[in-house]
Parts: C-alpha cells; sequence; structure tokens
C-alpha cells in the first residue's frame, strides 16, 4: 500500500479472500534496478534484520556483541545494524529474536550452560544469526563499482573513515514501532492457528515521494508465506497496519517493510503536471524507462514482461497523444500487475519478530469447572453423615458439560486434604469431623501434590475419568495450587520451602482482610532449585496421566522467573501443555505472566459490568493487549460471586454469559450457573454454603425439567461459537455506536475457506446491561467493518440479519432501531446473511 503526500489509501479488507501470489517467494527489489545507482559512500537503504534460527544443540548461545557485529557484517555486505546502540549487548536484545531460557541437567554440557541460579542472567538455548534472507542492498553493486581508494594521506578519507557510522537506528525508509512486539522481540507474540493477527508500525520518509508498507509472514522455516500490503490508519499519524493468518503451529515469525513506491510516485506527479501541460515527454521518458526496467525482472511472467515492455514502448511513441499514452500507463491490466508486485525502491525491513502459533486449545474454548466431590455425593440423614463423590460418579459431569458445548473441564484441587486448621462451612474457623475442608489446604498424611484424595479414588480411577472424557471430545484440566496445609509433607521433610517468622511459626496466608489458616505459601528464595524442581517433577506426573492443560492457582504470588523457567522447561517436552492464570492483580503482573508463558489468563470482565466499564475493557484487550494477554471471560467462579449476579435475576445471567461466549475466544463456567445460584454470604462476593467447604450436590436435570436451568442457552452459544470462526478470534472485535448508556454493541467479522469455497462470516452482539428495564436504542454501525459486498446487499440497501439466539430476521442498514427486554431476550447474537441475490 503506498501513500501519497501523507493521504490515506483504500483499505483492503482484513481478511482479504484474494490469493497470495507471493506465497512462498521472496518479493524482489524491482526499484534497486530502475534508477541509477547512488554512490558507494551514501547511507544504506536497507536496515539488516536479523532472525532466530532454531537451535538443535543445547550448548547454543547469544553470540557476544563483536561476534554478532562481525556475523552481520560477512552476511550484510558491510552494511550498519540498524538497531545497534552504543552500550554492549543492545544490539542483540533489540533485533534479535528470544525465547525463555531453558536449561538442561546433562552433566556431560559445559559448565556455562549447567542451571543458574534464578533470577540470574541465563543464556538462552537459542542461537542468532543475521537474517540470510533480508532485503538485497541496493548500492551493493555501486560499491562494488566505486573507484578505488584515494591516497591514505587524503583528508577526505579520513573524514569519510566512520561514514556510514555503524550505530544507526534507522534504515533508508525507517520502519519503527512494530507490533506485535513483546520485550523487544525476546518473547514471541502468541496466536493460534488460523488467527488473523494485526501487525502495525510506524513508518514515514523523507520528501513527497509515494511510500508502500507491507507486513510478511515467515513459517517456521523461515519461508516467506503471505506478503500483505499495510494501510495508513490515520492520515498524518504514518501509522500503518494489516493482518497476518499463520495456519499452523510452530515458531513463526514477521517483519514490516517500507519501500519507495517508484510507480505510484510517477503517477502522482505525472496526473499533476500532465493536467497542466508541464513536463509532458519527460515525465513519459521517465515512465519509459519504469516500465523498461520492470519489463527485464525475471521472476515475471512472460505476458506481465511483455506487458511492461509494450508499455514502455508506448511511452516513448511520441506519435500517440499524451491521453492515449496515459490511458496505457494507467490500464487495469497494468495497474493490477503493479499491485501484485509494486514497483519498489530503497528496500527497508524491521528485524523479523517471534510469533509463537500454538495449538487450539491454548487460544480458543469454553471451560466447565465442578468438585468431582460433590458429584454423586449423598446424605445419610440417620447417620447425618455424608459420602463423597467419586472419579467414577463424577463422569455424569462429564457427560453434562460435553452436552452443553464445553471443551474442558476443570477440577479443583484433587488432592489430600490437611486436617489443621481445617475450615468449616462458611469459611468458619471450626471444622466437624464430616467437614471436608477446603481442596485448597492440600497435603495431609497421605501426601501431597502427587496424590490423590483417596475418597475420590485411585490412580486407576482417574485415569479412566480422563479417558472417558476424551471420548467424549473433551479435555481435562487440573489446578496447579503451589501451597500447603500444615499437614504436607514438605512442611516435615523441606522446611526451608516455606517462611519461617520471628517466634518460629509458620507463616500461613493472608490477604488482608482474609486470613487461610489452613494454608502455608511457599517461598522461593531459600532453595529455589530444589523447589523448582520439585514442582517440575509434579507437573510431568500428571502429564503422565492425561493432564495437558493447568489452571495454576494465585500464580501472581510466585516470583515471575519462576513460571518464564517452569513454562518453558515443561513446553520443551510437551509442547502441547497449556497454562491457565488465575490472577486478579495489577496489570503490570497480570500482563508479566502472560510474556513469561501463560497462554490464558483470568481477567478483570468478572468485574465490567456497564456500558462505559465493558466497552472500555474489550477495547483493551483486543487492541492494546491482544498480541500476549489473552483472556478467558470466566462468568463466575467458587470464589466469585458479584453483584450484577446478586441481584440481576435470570437476565443477567443470560447477559453475561451471551457477552463471555461471543467476546471472547475463551470463557468458563463454574457448575451453578446454569441454575442461577445468587445467594451470597453476608458481606462478601462469596457463595453462601460455597462449595470449597462443603459437598453440594446438586439436580441438574430436575432443573431443566421444570425451566429452571440456563443449560440450553448455554448450549445453544457453545453452538454458535463452533458455527461461526469470527468468535474464534480476539483482535477482529470492533465496537459499534448505540444511543443508550445501557447497550451495547460490537461486531467480528471473519473470512474462511470452506470445501475449497471463501465464506464470509460477520457476527452483530447487541446487549442490554441494564437486567431490570427494556431499553431501546438506535444502532449505528461501521458497515467497513462488516466487510459487505455487493451481492450481500438487498436492492434498497438494506442486508439481512438472523438472531440465532431467537431466530428472528430483520433488514439492516447502516443504523437499526432495537429493543431489548430483559424478561424475554436481552442480548442479540445476529449473523450477516451472505448472498442474499
Amino acid at each position: 500500500m503506498s501513500q501519497q503526500n501523507s493521504q490515506p489509501q483504500g483499505r483492503r479488507p482484513s481478511s482479504d479472500p484474494v490469493p497470495d501470489p507471493h506465497a512462498g517467494d521472496a518479493h524482489p527489489d524491482v526499484g534497486s534496478r530502475l534508477t541509477p545507482p547512488v554512490p558507494a559512500t551514501g547511507v544504506p537503504d536497507v536496515a539488516p534484520s536479523v532472525r532466530r534460527a532454531e537451535a538443535h544443540d543445547d550448548a547454543a548461545r547469544v553470540p557476544s556483541a563483536p561476534e554478532a557485529t562481525e556475523a552481520a557484517s560477512s552476511a550484510g555486505a558491510g552494511q550498519p545494524d540498524a538497531h545497534a546502540h552504543a552500550e554492549p549487548g543492545a544490539a542483540e536484545e533489540v533485533a534479535a529474536v528470544v525465547t525463555p531460557t531453558e536449561d538442561t541437567e546433562s552433566e556431560a554440557q559445559p559448565a556455562s550452560d549447567q542451571q543458574s541460579a534464578p533470577g540470574a542472567q541465563r543464556e538462552p538455548d537459542t542461537q542468532y544469526e543475521p537474517d540470510t534472507q533480508s532485503a538485497p542492498d541496493p548500492h551493493a553493486e555501486a560499491a562494488a563499482q566505486a573507484p578505488a581508494e584515494q591516497d591514505s594521506d587524503s583528508g577526505d578519507d579520513e573524514h569519510l573513515a566512520d561514514f556510514p557510522s555503524d550505530d544507526l537506528v534507522y534504515g533508508r525508509i525507517p520502519v519503527t514501532d512494530v507490533s506485535p512486539v513483546i520485550e523487544g522481540g525476546r518473547f514471541p507474540a502468541t496466536a493460534v492457528p488460523g488467527e488473523d493477527i494485526r501487525v502495525s508500525a510506524t513508518v514515514f520518509r523523507e520528501g513527497h515521494d509515494s511510500l508502500g508498507v507491507t507486513a510478511v509472514l515467515y513459517d517456521p522455516q523461515g519461508r516467506e508465506t503471505q506478503r500483505r500490503p499495510m494501510t495508513l490508519v490515520a492520515p498524518g499519524t504514518d501509522r500503518y497496519e494489516a493482518w497476518l493468518r499463520p495456519e499452523h503451529e510452530g515458531p513463526w515469525s514477521f517483519a514490516v517493510e517500507g519501500w519507495s513506491d517508484l510507480y505510484d510516485t510517477w503517477h502522482h506527479a505525472a496526473q499533476i503536471k500532465l493536467g497542466v501541460g508541464q513536463d509532458v515527454e519527460l515525465m513519459f521518458q521517465e515512465a519509459a524507462l519504469l516500465f523498461d526496467a520492470a519489463s527485464k525482472e525475471s521472476d515475471r511472467a512472460t505476458e506481465e514482461a511483455r506487458v511492461f515492455e509494450d508499455a514502455a514502448e508506448a511511452m516513448a511513441d511520441t506519435d500517440r497523444t499524451p491521453e492515449q499514452r496515459w490511458e496505457i500507463a494507467t490500464s487495469p491490466q497494468l495497474l493490477d500487475y503493479v499491485r501484485e508486485r509494486p514497483l519498489r525502491d530503497l528496500l527497508s525491513s524491521s528485524p523479523r519478530y517471534p510469533l509463537g502459533v500454538e495449538r487450539e486449545a491454548a487460544g480458543r474454548g469454553a471451560w466447565y469447572e465442578f468438585f468431582p466431590r460433590s458429584e454423586g455425593a449423598t446424605y445419610d440423614p440417620e447417620t447425618g453423615e455424608w459420602t463423597s463423590g467419586t472419579f467414577r460418579t463424577a463422569t455424569a459431569a462429564l457427560d453434562r458439560a460435553a452436552a452443553m458445548g464445553f471443551d474442558v473441564a476443570y477440577l479443583p484441587p484433587i488432592h489430600p486434604i490437611g486436617r489443621n486448621h481445617r475450615k468449616g462451612p462458611n469459611n468458619t474457623l471450626t471444622a466437624g469431623p464430616q467437614d471436608p475442608g477446603s481442596p485448597w489446604a492440600i497435603g495431609g498424611p497421605e501426601g501431597g501434590h502427587d496424590t490423590i484424595h483417596p475418597d475420590l479414588g485411585s490412580f486407576e480411577d482417574f485415569d479412566a475419568f480422563v479417558a472417558h472424557a476424551r471420548d467424549l471430545g473433551l479435555e481435562v484440566a487440573l489446578d496447579l495450587a503451589l501451597q500447603a496445609s500444615p499437614d504436607h509433607p514438605w512442611v516435615a521433610e523441606h522446611p526451608q520451602w516455606f517462611t519461617t517468622r520471628a517466634d518460629g511459626s509458620i507463616a500461613y496466608a493472608e490477604n488482608p482482610p482474609k486470613k487461610y489458616q489452613d494454608i502455608y505459601p511457599l517461598n522461593f528464595d531459600n532453595d529455589p532449585e530444589g523447589l523448582a524442581a520439585e514442582i517440575l517433577r509434579v507437573v510431568e506426573l500428571w502429564i503422565g496421566h492425561g493432564v495437558d492443560i493447568f489452571r495454576v492457582d494465585n500464580p501472581h504470588t510466585k516470583p515471575l522467573w519462576f513460571w518464564e523457567w517452569l513454562i518453558a522447561r515443561v513446553r520443551k517436552n510437551h509442547p502441547d501443555t497449556v497454562f491457565l492464570a488465575e490472577a486478579f492483580t495489577r496489570p503490570a503482573m497480570m500482563q508479566g505472566l502472560a510474556k513469561a508463558g501463560f497462554q490464558q489468563s483470568y481477567s478483570y470482565f468478572t468485574w465490567r459490568n456497564t456500558k462505559e466499564e465493558i466497552e472500555e475493557y474489550l477495547q483493551e484487550i483486543s487492541h492494546e493487549t491482544s498480541g500476549f494477554y489473552r483472556p478467558n471471560f470466566f462468568v463466575n467462579t467458587p470464589d466469585i460471586l458479584t453483584e450484577y449476579l446478586q441481584f440481576g435475576g435470570p437476565a443477567a445471567f443470560k447477559v453475561r454469559a451471551a457477552l463471555a461466549a461471543t467476546a471472547s475466544p475463551l470463557w468458563g463456567v463454574y457448575a451453578g450457573f446454569e441454575l442461577f445460584e445468587h445467594v451470597a454470604r453476608p458481606g462478601a462476593e462469596e457463595y453462601m454454603d460455597n462449595e470449597k467447604f462443603q459437598l453440594r450436590p446438586r439436580d441438574f436435570d430436575a432443573a431443566v425439567e421444570r425451566g429452571e436451568s440456563l443449560a440450553p442457552y448455554i448450549t445453544r452459544l457453545n453452538r454458535i461459537r463452533k458455527d461461526h470462526p469470527a468468535l474464534g478470534d480476539l483482535q477482529n472485535l470492533t465496537l459499534q455506536n448505540s444511543t443508550d448508556d445501557a447497550i451495547v454493541a460490537y461486531s467480528k467479522t471473519k473470512t474462511v475457506e470452506r470445501d475449497g469455497e471463501q465464506v464470509w462470516d460477520t457476527v452483530i452482539v447487541v446487549l442490554n446491561t441494564d437486567p431490570h428495564s427494556a431499553r431501546e436504542a438506535t444502532v449505528w454501525l461501521d458497515l467497513d467493518s462488516l466487510d459487505l459486498r455487493g451481492q450481500d446487499f438487498n436492492e434498497d440497501g438494506s442486508f439481512w440479519v438472523d438472531d440465532l439466539i431467537s431466530g428472528a430476521s430483520w433488514k439492516w442498514g447502516t443504523h437499526n432501531y432495537v429493543r431489548l427486554d430483559p424478561y424475554v431476550e436481552p442480548a442479540h447474537v445476529l449473523s450477516v446473511r451472505r448472498g442474499v441475490k
């Protein structure tokens, strides 16, 4: 996409169905052969990029600054490192693609590769090399043909000895502020297969010549697979944007190229000058040179080359009128060729930045949480005793989750529970002999994190439970709560893993005013290597029993270096492993956890209930942090029952479910939500008779029969999610305008291929966030964001939308009246009907 005098150009849809003509090929630098060479002393126009070479040797290391400079010089024909700085090591940090450190346990390794102290500077087992596929230097030929050096005593030589300087930041065409780039490229941006990723950069140049900007995607083998023109976001900003779509898992990368657009520069000048009869023949002479050079490019097809050759001859034919020659120079066929393969000069590239594409479950999925001990639990009124549910009886919950369309069955901790300071019902400090205690108070005489609570069954029972889940198309996610009850074996065997207070007692967990006397938090500073090794052993034990997803409890209370180490180490041997951070804390820590490796995180969504709060948060998670932070929109948890659900009635449950299921590719439900459970413990945002401290068997089937269950609605939402690929992406959300202060509207659009044909999918969601009152509004749509085509419109300019909840259909346009009654349906989930003609 070119820019002339900072004027906006036409917008190419984010999901362009046109086949990519450059897939698998490096784009030629046409411009270097269309203009005379610049003197060898000129500033090079290509900033060399560097890429990560996948390491196959555990002893691979980051080269020192001198080594990196030497390597760049030999590969880049003496070009300066566009991202080098004066301080040592800055070149690697800015221009290199970096991955989290992973140590090995091999005794045969060099000492420099042995495991280092946590938090210390550690060498990644990834090697960095100059990018041998970066754009060619258009001045290389000129440099080779330059006259021999003058006498060494020449004052001019002494003056030019360090020109150009080797610490330049900018290339010939400055490409800056590339996004998504995480910590300068030390961590990869994240994606899942088939997800559209927004790439943006600030690109500008001197003068008034036209500028082109391109986003380029490289597969894990370093081959170019996509090349997309970038669009100017707004006039005067120099900020460009495009969409790339990696198709499968692996360590992908991307770069942004800036270049001088020779054709558009000529076209703009010729259009002005020919209009006033100025420099007419000179403009056509320049066009003749331009087209002649293009016709000689070896990578152009014969027919394409002939078109440029004929155009060059026509430009030089003075027997033709200026009007005739202009018509040839701007013919649709020639413009198509120029659009497909622009005539480029002064090509400059950013470094290649990493893009980690992980399996589907890392970024898409619906979660259902339940306590196995409550599923099938029974109460004997004669003895007053409870009998816990087991993994065998809990298979009914798996059947229920699968029937509602969920993808993940998440279990709270399933380990033995401590007796010392065990909590009673509703978090009371005194527990009776029948009170089961909190599953998060892990550890007892039977064992700790590597043991199953005997009431639930054996490892054989657990394996059968996981197998049944897989038969239903479900994955089992297990809670990883890194803490211990006072009875945990770790307390006696490894007291250094805890914090000892001045009086000699071990500190229990506190979050004032909350106190957790039944839980000892871990201390990672006394024996970090020993503790880290034990946790790695525990995680790998459960992976061995079929658990590939871990919901991590309170990860923000542990050091960030530990998660960076653990997740990288686990995923090195088990790349399908997914980690969800249960963190409700300051943004810096929540985002830091995501950068360190957590693919998913709980979010502030739970407390965003008003229109203003919702719109602000949706904009943030879809546009500002979406390159690395993936929110899982849980509507409730055992710990969280918001006031909105406490007092909003059934409509509030519908609103929150519809919002969570459509706004984020990840959402979750804790059992009981479908039964509209809403009674809170006085003065708290927690459930009365909280399941964390007691058994809570429920009759889900009876609620469905009475028509008092949200299960059919949830099932419908999950079906809609699977049928509409637009809902599977995070970054494609566009907020739409409405005239009512309680009605939120947004849309998602995506183009996919099904059975060899392009399918355009657009979903528009309109919700009434007021669960008590009917609301009316006009919804104003940005039609460009809906990616509509001519055949999608009716003769009157309207288009059809079908409500996927109610089944109703309407004709919509730019502005549309809606009325949403929470006692009927508080939300529209609309699908744009395509190809109505």
